[in-house]
């Protein structure tokens, strides 16, 4: 494949010839290929990966299944995603990693990496199943729950920081959360970011949201702790005054959304997460936390960050491609656009706004509060390997 006239985030128009999945070179009067495609100035991004991600599978197909999300995925640019255990049964095997890996490589529209629950079936006590988990499951988490019990989660750093693992935390405190949300993240917050320092262990911060965490996060990595974060589409772009829409955690102050984007800009965030958790239209009429949100994180955060804030390109870029790289360890083949690297590539229009629809999403579920609002910044095309898996006007 030979992608011509493609502009890249310094506004340079350049040709990308692709072999084999990889990126094969990049420059001008590239030799032709076999399928050509000319991007006619779009610009070109490496694909996103996606450090927090809901599919469903096993046990909620109804709300999402592995290919309708993988569709979400490639129409929002994503290729690799990282999902979230809280199924039915719960992740907590090496059996069902594999059995949602294997699916998702069988579609092939978006590779998935399914973590696996810190405790035993979400019980809050044992961990036992994590002393046999094999080499190839790297990360841990407990996400929608968090763990209660600070011995518990003690022995869980302990042990993750002897096995290699990284410690994925969804922070609340759901003895507080009833009647203060803010105090139940900031509580849990503080605790892991402490027993990171402690033990050693890699401890990445899921969705943070108050101002308070964040900078519990930038003093953690000041004292050299392996402690990384990210931040959501929704918590930057929504506060509590324009939307009254149930997220876990929720929609917060104006104040708490300009630290995030303070820390964003003072490399404090490692990365986006879309926390994309699809449900059902009657799961949300009885109070289901959680929206959709694959298909609109680049057009919500380039409108927010880069044309609101002034963030350049290339730093967005870092935060949804290089920066979740990293955090997730594909940063040796994944998230730039180097010769080399594996040929998952996006294109998109960073200059025409479009207008989101419900109704026109690839999810199975539309539960997504940026219905009938306007972005700049739409996917037209990604491709995954090599091969194209997404094009907008296909579409």
């Amino acid at each position: 494949m030979l992608i011509k006239n493609a502009r890249d985030y310094e506004g340079r128009i350049c040709d990308y010839l692709i072999a084999d999945g990889k990126i094969r070179a990049i420059g001008t009067d590239l030799p032709e290929a076999g399928e050509v495609i000319d991007a006619k100035g779009l610009t070109i991004l490496p694909a996103f990966i996606d450090t927090h991600c809901h599919w469903r599978t096993p046990g909620f197909e109804y709300k999402e299944d592995i290919a309708t999300g993988s569709a979400a995925a490639a129409a929002g640019g994503y290729t690799f995603v990282n999902l979230m255990p809280n199924t039915k049964p719960v992740c907590s095997s090496a059996e069902i990693v594999h059995e949602v890996e294997e699916k998702a490589r069988e579609i092939g529209l978006c590779d998935a990496n399914q973590t696996v629950s810190i405790t035993k079936n979400f019980d809050g006590h044992t961990i036992d199943h994590l002393l046999d988990l094999p080499d190839d499951i790297k990360f841990i988490t407990e996400d929608g729950n968090g763990v209660m019990n600070n011995a518990t989660m003690a022995r869980v750093f302990a042990v993750a920081a002897e096995r290699g693992l990284t410690v994925m935390s969804h922070a609340e405190d759901r003895e507080i959360s009833p009647w203060d949300y803010r105090l139940a993240e900031n509580i849990e917050t503080v605790r892991n970011c402490h027993l990171a320092e402690y033990y050693g262990t890699r401890l990445h911060m899921c969705h943070v949201s108050t101002k308070e965490s964040v900078d519990m996060v930038r003093q953690s990595r000041r004292r050299g702790a392996m402690v990384s974060c990210e931040v959501t589409p929704h918590h930057l772009w929504f506060d509590d005054s324009r939307l009254q829409y149930k997220v876990n955690p929720p929609i917060r102050k104006a104040d708490d959304v300009a630290a995030l984007v303070t820390a964003i800009k003072d490399g404090t965030v490692s990365c986006i997460g879309t926390d994309h958790a699809p449900h059902s239209a009657e799961d949300k009429a009885k109070g289901a936390a959680g929206m959709v949100g694959l298909e609109t994180a680049f057009a919500v955060c380039y409108t927010k960050l880069c044309r609101m804030e002034g963030l350049p390109l290339e730093m967005l870029s870092f935060l949804m491609s290089s920066g979740p790289a990293q955090v997730l360890g594909l940063d040796e083949h994944k998230g730039r656009l180097v010769p080399g690297f594996d040929a998952d590539i996006v294109l998109v229009d960073t200059d025409h706004m479009f207008t989101v629809h419900a109704d026109e999403l690839h999810s199975k579920s539309k539960n997504c509060p940026y219905d009938g609002e306007s972005f700049y910044g739409q996917v037209m095309m990604t491709i995954k390997g090599g091969k194209v898996t997404y094009q907008k006007d296909k579409q």
